[in-house]
């Protein structure tokens, strides 16, 4: 089958593409700047972005399937307007494209962050969107973005839309945001943790759903992916456990590190860094979500993997690739790791 892949260079991205080329089908990707992550992958490349509509009728055309991945992540604001562009007005770009492609479905990934999430309150794909000034930029833009989906569905599009929580996993080429907690861990160089917590999913468990929701799900329809809920402090120590370097010992209380964020944000930026913890990201980590993937499970037959295996493959990945050294010892499999 022919397929086409958006945001392919990503971490989702990457290992989305390497399991459909596993599963034998020819893909075709958009490249914007970077394709670290598609090295030595037999893929066809198209320069652009979904600013584009002619990169993008170029990259749908002839094509069975689309995975729309591409997306501008934050917890730290609009970014002077980025976030909006390619969040909501890329999705529209991409949905109108496809529309008039004819591609056969077309695979969303949204995120849980389209979704309100509060304390102690369970999400699932029926509760309430993330609207209005009250909610951070990004989860405004995948609310709306999912909006740009639903209407193109409403002109004869066939689509799927996936939510994800906090993905974690392998062939995380830049790396993310956790990748670089997980580096940091190692590096010793994290000299405090956070309190709160998220929840937690393998890369490779959402790639595998994307390939089954191309197939198995119904259009129209959201699908939250979700793993493990896990605190920071339980996801150091699994790292810990993993590679044998002790944890930080200090957990910054909630309240103070909401109180210090915005100073540290304005420090790394004026220094061209991208601080972990921003004023957005401790607020995130303080909602505690519970998500649902009942829904995912019971249609595509979704089948989250153990954190403690993820998190080892984290590690594993990073070694393979020289990122830390290739004779660094690592207990590896989940055998003698507890789920925290």
């Amino acid at each position: 089958m022919r397929v086409a892949v958006t945001g392919a260079n990503g971490h989702v991205g990457g290992n989305l593409v390497r399991a459909l080329l596993a599963a034998g089908h020819a893909v075709r990707v958009l490249v914007h700047h970077r394709a670290e992550a598609l090295d030595g992958l037999a893929v066809e490349r198209l320069r652009g972005d979904v600013d584009s509509p002619a990169a993008l009728r170029e990259l749908f055309a002839g094509v069975d399937v689309a995975y729309h991945l591409a997306a501008q992540v934050s917890v730290d604001g609009d970014h002077g307007g980025r976030v909006q562009r390619v969040n909501v007005e890329g999705t529209r770009n991409v949905a109108d494209a496809a529309l008039a492609a004819g591609v056969r479905r077309l695979v969303h990934m949204s995120s849980v962050h389209a979704f309100v999430t509060a304390p102690g309150r369970p999400i699932t794909e029926a509760s309430p969107r993330a609207e209005g000034p009250g909610h951070a930029a990004y989860d405004r833009s995948k609310a709306a973005g999912e909006e740009q989906v639903r209407q193109a569905i409403a002109r004869g599009l066939d689509a799927v839309i996936l939510n994800p929580t906090g993905v974690l996993g392998r062939e995380d080429f830049r790396p993310s945001r956790m990748g670089r907690f997980f580096l940091l861990l190692y590096r010793r160089r994290l000299p405090a943790l956070v309190e709160g917590g998220f929840d937690w999913v393998d890369v490779r468990d959402v790639a595998a759903a994307a390939l089954a929701a191309a197939e198995r799900g119904r259009t129209g329809e959201n699908y939250l992916l979700s793993g493990s809920y896990a605190t920071v402090p339980e996801l150091a120590a699994l790292a810990a456990r993993v590679t044998g370097v002790p944890a930080p010992r200090l957990t910054t209380p909630r309240w103070l590190a909401r109180a210090s964020a915005p100073a540290a944000l304005l420090a790394a930026r004026a220094l061209r860094q991208d601080p972990l913890f921003t004023p957005e990201a401790v607020l995130t980590l303080g909602a505690e979500p519970r998500v649902s993937h009942a829904k995912a499970t019971a249609e595509l037959g979704y089948a989250p993997r153990p954190l403690a295996d993820t998190v080892g493959d984290v590690y594993r990945s990073f070694r393979d690739r020289g990122v830390i050294p290739r004779a660094a010892p690592l207990m590896l499999t989940a055998e003698g790791l507890a789920a925290p």
